[in-house]
């Protein structure tokens, strides 16, 4: 997928739930219920040991769904997260190694960042969208809106304390492409099969979002 369509998509959902699942599936139910809220998106961390495989199954019984493999930290990660078919690269912190990786193979990468320098830095090495992390902790709205008068060339997914209170702030920024949801289903109501709270927590996100 290429680079500018992918952001188009993302710009349009507004929120990517960030999902640690406990199974495959538990991943599985959870497409179901974003699908059925029509948020068919969501960022597998690589924090759980069936990521990869989690993401080829949600790709295989919802092929429209649009999947990023998230907290990749090294090349064998990312290799198997393009093996199970994601569309984006996102990583918490920000390496070059990584990025020409991801650049070679034709793959979007979203890196994290936190600070001017490694901004800078992923600027330099032509990436232009940018994940925020951890957002609110490392000065959130206020900061993004200095990134804006800084590198107006940068745009970002801010993710980490993002909630359905704040989230709004976020998207109303020109600099902001879209939101990280860590909120929507947290693991332990994966684990707990808590899957009503769940949808519910889904279903109240995208009526926020809706109305922006």
């Amino acid at each position: 997928m290429k680079q500018s369509s992918l952001n188009e998509q993302l710009k349009e959902l507004k929120l990517v739930p960030v999902i640690s699942t406990p199974s495959v599936e538990a991943g599985l139910r959870l497409a179901e219920i974003l699908a059925a809220n029509k948020l068919p998106v969501a960022e597998i961390t690589f924090r759980s040991a069936c990521a990869a495989e989690t993401i080829a199954a949600i790709k295989a019984k919802f092929p429209d769904f649009l999947l990023l493999a998230g907290t990749v930290l090294n090349k064998q990660q990312a290799v198997s997260a393009l093996e199970a078919g994601v569309s984006a690269i996102v990583s918490p912190g920000y390496t070059s190694r990584l990025a020409e990786y991801c650049k070679q193979n034709k793959i979007s990468f979203f890196p994290g960042i936190s600070t001017p320098s490694e901004a800078q830095s992923a600027f330099e090495d032509g990436l232009t969208v940018l994940k925020f992390f951890p957002a609110e902790m490392s000065g959130g709205v206020k900061m993004l809106s200095l990134f804006k008068e800084v590198y107006p060339q940068l745009c970002f997914m801010p993710t980490g304390g993002i909630n359905k209170d704040n989230i709004g702030d976020y998207l109303r920024l020109d600099n902001v492409v879209c939101c990280g949801g860590t909120w929507l289903s947290p693991f332990q109501l994966m684990l707990n099969g808590e899957w009503k709270k769940i949808e519910q927590r889904i279903f109240a996100a995208v009526q926020i979002i809706r109305n922006l």
